[in-house]
């Protein structure tokens, strides 16, 4: 790999991932950034749905915003970002996203020093391209990413993860659920039983509910359902089968209000989802619930975070939807997942 001039590291792009999980096992990379060039000004090129996760990093300087959809579609729209970039003055963009577009955008933007993974056929776009390797693709995604920065030439920071939220946080957590009478000293649940990428990864709503009713009739503890709009059915339907009134707030908060909640949180049940990432990073104690996705890859990261996987032959099968008889989510019981979680409680 060619030295980077140090000229070139003064002002440094990093273009971001898209998804919520996937920027948060990016974190670790930022701070090794961070920690190798603790006084150059780093900015993060990101998606508007995640950009507030970067703005509680203490490892980057600066948010902006890729606003496609947006001002930033199309041709002319990539012409108007790459414009913008070129007017800061970057003098190396690190290329955490895989996609081609990322490469083509600091190339417009002429970012003299390009490093990422050689992947989506972008590698002649690059000044300092990284093998994607078959071996390096089976890691956690932590690891993925800091093995990039690695070979770029950046010192390990380890593996923690850096999210930081500030007093006003914990003022947005405590005026929603003032709404809901729960006061400040009080304890509270956060479940979330939706997840993007299909059904497979969805553990049963009843049982979440079961879970739930559970925790509530043990300890009078209020449960918050988390979720994006998208995931609205998924938490109507855990509020259907319980017998308790849930906080059903799926699509009723950005993601500032969801990370200020999750923060308040003294246990999160979730199935693989962003907000699991979310949870962990933030050092709540987080139940993540494990089916058709590989734990091995994209477990969260905390200490305070417990994995419940069935080792079933045909899992991990990354499929939208389960084929056969959706064993791996039907061998975790409610009876495990309440039992962890009174256990979090004892403690």
């Amino acid at each position: 790999m060619k030295e980077i001039p140090a000229d070139k590291t003064e002002n440094i792009l990093i273009r971001g991932t898209n998804w919520i999980g996937d920027v948060v096992m990016t974190l670790p990379a930022i701070a090794a950034v961070r920690k190798t060039f603790p006084r150059s000004k780093i900015t993060v090129l990101a998606k508007p749905w995640v950009a507030e996760l970067f703005r509680i990093c203490p490892d980057v300087d600066e948010t902006i915003l890729f606003q496609s959809p947006g001002i930033h579609d199309g041709i002319a729209g990539k012409f108007r970002l790459a414009r913008k970039l070129k007017s800061k003055g970057f003098g190396m963009a690190i290329l955490l996203q895989n996609a081609i577009e990322a490469a083509i955008i600091a190339r417009l933007a002429g970012i003299p020093i390009r490093g990422g993974y050689n992947s989506d056929g972008r590698g002649m776009l690059l000044t300092h391209p990284v093998p994607r390797t078959k071996e390096i693709r089976a890691v956690h995604q932590v690891d993925y990413y800091l093995e990039m920065v690695k070979a770029l030439g950046f010192k390990p920071a380890g593996r923690k993860v850096n999210l930081i939220p500030t007093d006003e946080y914990s003022a947005i957590s405590e005026e929603i659920l003032s709404q809901y009478h729960i006061g400040k000293e009080e304890v509270v649940v956060g479940v979330a039983p939706g997840a993007a990428y299909g059904p497979a990864k969805r553990w049963f709503p009843e049982r979440f509910a079961a879970v739930a009713d559970r925790l509530i009739e043990d300890f009078s503890t209020p449960v918050i359902l988390f979720g994006s709009a998208d995931d609205r059915d998924s938490t109507d339907r855990v509020q259907q089968n319980s017998k308790n009134a849930l906080i059903n707030l799926a699509g009723k908060t950005n993601l500032k209000g969801a990370i200020s909640l999750i923060a308040r949180c003294s246990l999160f049940i979730s199935n693989d989802s962003g907000l699991m990432h979310v949870a962990g990073a933030l050092g709540i104690p987080t139940i993540a619930i494990f089916g058709s996705t590989n734990p091995v890859t994209t477990s969260p990261v905390g200490e305070k975070s417990i994995v419940i996987s069935k080792g079933v032959p045909c899992s991990p099968c990354l499929k939208k939807e389960c084929p056969t008889d959706f064993r791996c989510m039907d061998l975790i019981g409610v009876d495990e997942i309440y039992d962890v979680a009174r256990d979090i409680f004892k403690k």
